[in-house]
């Protein structure tokens, strides 16, 4: 089943299996991918989020029901089995105790205190009046507008059991098909399925590659790795500098080599900037001259030169 719906969401989404390589030699190429504990941590709050969507609609359910219930209690009141039989008045009860005879502890209970009389008195109002209100509601609702609320409930539910595999499906392809590349002159990577997010950085700008790790990562043995270029740092504030940030870091999430990978890329980073290649996207800014063009006018120097050759021989072996 899974194999279904996972082919079902590429076909939709349109996600390639792998990006292409970067600039780079061909065999220079490491391919990297997240740690398998980051996946399982993804899962577990995929999970949560689940378990809180379902509590959710399950508290909306029984309050739908409590409505639905005291409608049908206003509406259909319960049938009187007729008056009331007299009954006859019990004689007061005769108090045994002698008024000087000392009563025992234990048959003495403490008087509960203004405070507590009062909290109890205000919580049994606050229900009252709950209840006053939640029964106006039901008495003002029309009927049907309780089918409808039923149908919703039915589809609410059908959705949420039906989402259920996708949603799973999703968290899983994210982790597979999440891709980190690096060559000798630069990196790639490329995250997300509904929304493909591809980054590519030239050794040429790259300025800083650090590893950082929180207490739940470190806890899970996962860290990721951050690579910054030129033009990441500045005074500005705002979203403008979370914008600015994004566009020149590159994060390799979740990794469970993070060190391999940062050393890596700064042995690769040495070795470019120490053989000088430049970027890799750099494009000739004039187009080389033809092979043809270039060969007569070779020639034609060369003919000019024999001549001024010839001319200054000529006055100099003159009277």
């Amino acid at each position: 089943m899974f194999e279904r719906i996972r082919s079902l969401l590429l076909k939709a989404l349109r996600v390639p299996l792998a990006p292409a390589a970067p600039a780079g030699a061909p065999g220079s190429l490491r391919s990297f991918r997240a740690g398998r504990r980051y996946y399982q941590f993804r899962l577990a709050r995929w999970a949560v989020a689940q378990v809180a969507a379902l509590a959710g609609i399950l508290f909306s359910l029984g309050f739908f029901q409590y409505v639905r219930n005291e409608a049908a209690a206003l509406r259909n009141p319960p049938a009187e089995s007729g008056p009331p039989t007299p009954t006859a008045p019990t004689a007061p009860a005769q108090e045994t105790a002698s008024p000087t005879a000392p009563s025992s502890p234990a048959a003495v209970e403490p008087a509960s205190g203004p405070s507590a009389t009062g909290k109890k008195s205000r919580s049994k109002s606050r229900q009252r009046d709950v209840r006053q209100n939640l029964s106006q509601v039901a008495e003002r609702t029309p009927p049907w507008v309780f089918s409808v609320m039923t149908v919703v409930e039915i589809l609410v539910l059908a959705g949420f059991v039906a989402s259920l595999p996708v949603t799973y499906t999703a968290v899983r392809l994210d982790y597979e098909l999440r891709w980190y590349l690096v060559t000798d002159r630069s990196l790639r990577i490329r995250e997300g399925i509904y929304g493909l997010h591809e980054m590519t950085m030239s050794f040429a700008n790259l300025q800083q590659v650090e590893v950082t790790q929180g207490p739940l990562q470190r806890l899970l043995g996962i860290a990721d790795v951050r690579v910054q270029s030129a033009g990441g740092g500045g005074d500005e504030s705002g979203p403008d500098r979370r914008r600015t940030d994004s566009l020149h870091t590159a994060v390799f999430h979740g990794v469970d080599n993070a060190t391999e990978i940062r050393d890596l890329i700064l042995e690769r980073l040495r070795l470019f900037r120490e053989a000088g290649l430049g970027d890799p996207d750099d494009t000739p800014a004039s187009t080389p001259p033809d092979s043809n063009l270039l060969h007569q006018v070779v020639l034609t120097l060369l003919e000019e030169t024999r001549l001024l050759r010839s001319s200054w021989e000529s006055r100099r072996s003159g009277p």
